[in-house]
């Protein structure tokens, strides 16, 4: 039984690290080193040190993985049934289970949440696995009435070999929810984390391999994008890329992809509105607020990004909400803080940017707004949680994304405003409303231009939900039985009796 959680938060606290972390390639079943020799540093955000390294792959790398790939989705994984790919699924979310405290404090150490987060991510990996893993076996096909001198019918069968690009703000549970239906589709997988997260894939594939999943099934290239992301998405062989990230890399995928036709699934960004209605519950909706912008320091494409509140309760709101934010507690995410840092010096410089051209523009700081440290060592790469009051609608605040801890502040005085603010970006991927009125919620719900609503819960929902955005947050659902549908093939058969 490997180490458990105090211990290993006291190891790597005191080293810096985790001893025995991956540091290779995960291709055709065994940890391989890039075929360039190269390898690339990782950091930990808490401490703004490097903290391990692993394989730079490129191209090469690529080409071996995508063809383990394809050659193990004709050979075994086709062939095996419905009902065993059920019974790896099952053994794989039994073990993420059991090795959870470990990939929690690697997950707590790469992308610098706080360690109750990393937590829950590996969790929801474990239950994504264990939801996919039942409905390996139920992936039917429809009868067609032809009538009764013809027989017609459907089948689901795998695309083929698929390409998944991670982003490094969720590294495990958004692997996790894209891979666990591609297996269990009968399709055959080759991840490439995000640069700056690669450990938890690497460690997830260990972890498939102890599940007992055949050679080639699950591939894993760590690198850079330009390096190993482009070529993975421009391959030939690769049917399906399932990618998450900016809007400005998610259309070079498509362009990459388009050339092949390969499809794609696109989860984007987002600048989601949190709409408080002043007949809300003002506990609840403090609560849902505080969450949906300062947990992952902000770092979520989903995050409630807008506060969209009724000038009737905004004094009184914000006063509350600005005193509960002072007294969040930043730190590094080993010894669980309400907020952690942002994942790297380059985004820490993003948010600082966007923060002082508001600031030079006269918008309102209520609290919040500077760069900030590791209140024990000084370190890190930290940002103040921030609210911007009463921003105009066209203000780049309110019209891009900045991926860290800042809300922007939005007064309205109607349902229909609140509609016109909610839909006035270029993104949908999710809104949060929060009233008693549940008239007033299905309104703005049926109105509101989003992927996902939430109703006096943000985040609300699970697994079983679809998730997805609309407009530039992107197309096509992960999450749910919807994702399975990403990569079924419908092949119609038709005969004549």
């Amino acid at each position: 039984m490997s180490a458990r959680l105090p211990e290993l938060v006291e190891e790597a606290l005191a080293t810096g690290t985790l001893a025995g972390l991956p540091d290779k390639h995960f291709i055709n079943g065994r940890s391989v080193s890039s075929s360039s020799g190269r390898a690339m540093d990782t950091f930990d955000p808490g401490s703004g040190r490097p903290f391990a390294h692993v394989a730079a792959g490129g191209a090469e790398d690529v080409e071996a993985a995508v063809a383990a790939a394809k050659a193990a989705l004709a050979t075994t994984w086709r062939q095996t049934t419905p009902a065993e790919r059920g019974r790896f699924l099952y053994r794989a979310a039994s073990l993420v289970r059991e090795h959870a405290d470990r990939l929690a404090v690697a997950e707590c150490l790469d992308c610098g949440k706080p360690l109750g987060e990393a937590k829950g991510d590996v969790a929801g990996t474990a239950r994504a696995f264990e939801y996919y893993a039942g409905a390996c076996d139920k992936l039917q096909g429809e009868t067609i009435p032809l009538g009764q001198d013809y027989l017609a019918y459907t089948l689901n069968e795998p695309v083929g070999v698929t390409a998944h690009i991670t982003p490094w703000n969720f590294p495990i549970s958004t692997l996790g929810r894209s891979v666990a239906p591609a297996l269990a589709a009968g399709c055959t997988v080759v991840a490439k984390p995000a640069e700056q997260t690669p450990l938890t894939a690497l460690m997830l594939a260990d972890l498939l391999s102890e599940a007992g999943l055949p050679e080639g099934v699950f591939n894993v290239v760590t690198g850079t994008g330009p390096e190993a992301g482009a070529p993975l998405v421009a391959h030939r062989d690769v049917r399906h890329v399932t990618f998450t990230g900016s809007v400005a890399t998610g259309t070079l995928v498509m362009q990459a992809a388009a050339r092949n036709i390969t499809r794609v699934t696109l989860e984007l960004g987002g600048k989601s509105p949190v709409i408080v209605l002043s007949d809300s519950d003002m506990e609840q909706a403090l609560a849902g607020v505080l969450g949906a912008i300062y947990e992952n320091a902000g770092q979520i494409c989903s995050a409630g990004s807008r506060l969209v509140i009724e000038r009737a309760i905004h004094d009184k709101f914000l006063e509350e909400l600005t005193r509960r934010t002072k007294e969040l507690t930043l730190g590094h995410g080993l010894r669980d803080p309400n907020v952690g840092p942002v994942n790297s010096q380059a985004q820490l410089d993003k948010i600082v940017d966007y923060v002082e051209g508001a600031k030079a523009r006269g918008i309102r700081v209520a609290t919040g707004g500077a760069r900030a440290a590791d209140p024990q060592t000084g370190a890190g790469w930290f940002f103040e949680p921030t609210i911007l009051d009463n921003v105009a609608a066209d203000d780049v605040v309110i019209q891009e994304e900045i991926f860290g801890p800042v809300l922007a502040v939005q007064t309205i005085e109607s349902i229909d405003e609140a509609i016109e603010r909610a839909n006035g970006t270029p993104f949908g991927l999710v809104a949060g409303i929060y009233t008693q009125d549940i008239t007033k919620a299905l309104r703005l719900a049926r109105d509101i231009d989003a992927g996902q609503i939430y109703i006096n819960e943000y985040f609300a929902g699970g697994i079983e939900v679809p998730f997805g955005g609309n407009k530039k947050s992107g197309f096509g659902r992960e999450k749910g039985l919807e994702a399975l549908r990403s990569y079924c093939k419908i092949k119609s058969v038709a005969a004549k009796i």
